[in-house]
């Protein structure tokens, strides 16, 4: 039996850090059953919740009416934007206009998820589903629930909510209305299938992972492919190592060694079998103080072995080549 939605809502936002116990948090409205049940719900569960609608000024009268329904009940505040064409553009166009006002949540639900992983098969040959939290301080609360159980939300509460009419005429109408019901004909159990396939990880891209299943199987006693972007894969005998360069910045940095990572500087971070401190190197190397904090810093596990184009580790001299471009 499947948890009541409040629990399972507050589940995946603990699942994975969306938002703070009781932290602020804007959820974008559009007036309809999605975005009206994740206002309520979020309320519901105690967190600091104000409402934005994004008029993208098209549609007309249909629009204005969206947009005076999320103002009157859910005091929402409205944003103006001159309409674009896609689907895709339209929706960045909103997390662009809405960006200042920091943590956002969307509506997208596990239909929707469902409908995305469905498109991308067909039309990059990929699974990869919407993610639940994206880099822009958007996050997707609903993903574990239905559309149907939002309108029934809504439906049991007495929330009023606004039809898109223009979603029938979509890509992801089309979905919607016609291939998957006629999917569910061929297999009932084709949602949670889709749904599946977006918790996979992502794999290799084909071309990168055909590579690598060619040098593994190679007969010969070793054997190397470059793997593009400066990175190359050498098999000897039973073992199998990654070769290449890093690319910090303007920094181009390299090593034949093993174990060696890139970093910043860290407080405290000193070349080993010395002293000096790094920040001390920096600024005895005239380093301007804005480009010090993203200096590269490359380490053998704990201990400072080179600061690229300034000093070395006793014993580490020469074991990473450094290129900045100008």
């Amino acid at each position: 039996m499947a948890l009541p939605l409040l629990d399972r809502v507050e589940a995946l936002i603990r699942e994975h850090g969306l938002i703070e116990p009781g932290g602020a948090v804007t959820a974008m409205v559009s007036g309809g059953a999605d975005s009206t049940c994740l206002w309520h719900v979020l309320r519901a569960l105690g967190y600091d919740v104000h409402a934005v609608h994004v008029h993208h000024g098209v549609r007309g009268a249909a629009a204005d009416e969206d947009a005076e329904h999320c103002r009157a009940l859910m005091g929402a505040r409205v944003i103006r934007v001159r309409g674009v064409l896609t689907e895709a553009a339209m929706r960045e166009l909103r997390y662009g206009a809405t960006a200042a006002l920091g943590l956002r949540a969307t509506g997208h639900t596990a239909s929707d998820q469902v409908e995305t992983v469905l498109y991308r098969l067909v039309s990059s040959g990929n699974a990869k589903g919407i993610r639940v939290r994206r880099d822009d301080g958007v996050v997707r609360p609903l993903l574990g629930v239905t559309r149907r159980e939002t309108a029934a939300y809504c439906a049991e509460r007495g929330l009023p909510v606004r039809e898109d009419t223009t979603n029938p005429d979509t890509a992801r109408g089309l979905i919607r209305d016609e291939i998957l019901p006629l999917l569910r004909r061929l297999h009932p159990g084709v949602d949670a299938n889709l749904l599946a396939l977006a918790q996979e990880r992502p794999r290799l891209p084909r071309g990168l992972e055909a590579a690598l299943a060619e040098l593994l199987a190679s007969r010969a006693g070793s054997k190397s492919v470059d793997l593009a972007g400066g990175v190359r894969a050498v098999r000897e005998y039973d073992r199998l190592r990654l070769e290449g360069a890093v690319v910090w910045g303007p920094w181009t940095l390299s090593s034949e060694l093993d174990g060696l990572e890139v970093r910043t500087r860290r407080p405290g971070d000193h070349l080993t079998g010395r002293r000096k401190k790094v920040q001390d190197l920096l600024v005895d190397a005239k380093v301007p103080r804005a480009e010090r904090d993203s200096w590269p810093v490359v380490v053998h596990g704990d201990e400072v072995v080179a600061v690229p184009g300034i000093a070395e580790a006793p014993g580490w001299e020469g074991a990473v080549a450094a290129r900045r471009e100008a």
